[in-house]
This record gives structure tokens, sequence and C-alpha cells, in this order.
């Protein structure tokens, strides 16, 4: 109960991320390859592009959990929604760019 695999976690992503190409074109030129779109914000939500390669990290994982936890993924404009602030998103992206 409530337990949520990783590995599945990923994977659903990574297949949210397809289909989120093909369903959204009008954002397709702005996405570069290798990269995934997400909406933060807890009310009025930003756009950010990001690495795939932040799925994999740790941080960025147990980010997503609460996210999920708390409003699921969906999002209107078609993107990866995650509820936080977002200067605690932005200071989170800038370490794991460093790292």
């Amino acid at each position: 109960m409530g337990l949520v695999r990783l590995p599945s976690l990923i994977a659903n992503l990574r297949s949210f991320s397809k289909l989120n190409s093909l369903r959204c074109r009008k954002y397709e030129s702005d996405v570069p390859k290798g990269h995934l779109a997400v909406y933060v914000g807890q009310f009025q939500k930003r756009r950010f592009v990001i690495p795939i390669s932040y799925l994999d990290q740790p941080l960025f994982q147990d980010l997503l959990r609460h996210s999920e936890e708390e409003l699921g993924y969906d999002h209107p404009m078609g993107g990866l929604t995650i509820s936080c602030h977002e200067d605690a998103f932005v200071e989170l992206t800038a370490r794991l760019h460093c790292s």
C-alpha cells in the first residue's frame, strides 16, 4: 500500500515523456532531445525544460514522489507538474547540474 517502485516510476515517466511529445506538437520545437518540460509551482505554474537525466537522481526522485502524492503528474498543458516553490526547484536543479 502506498509503496511506489522506483524503476516502474522512472519507466512511467519516460513513457509519459514520449506520449507527451506526440500530444503536444506545439512545444516540440522548444524542448530539445533528451529534455523534458515540467510545470513547477504551488498555485501559478511556471514551465521549465530539464534534462531527462535528472529522473535518475535521488533528490529529483524524492521531489517527484512528493508531487505525485500531492496532486499526481497530469497538467492541463500536457506536461509533468511538480508542486513545490519555484525557488526550491531552481536550487535543486542547480545542485543536480553541478553534480
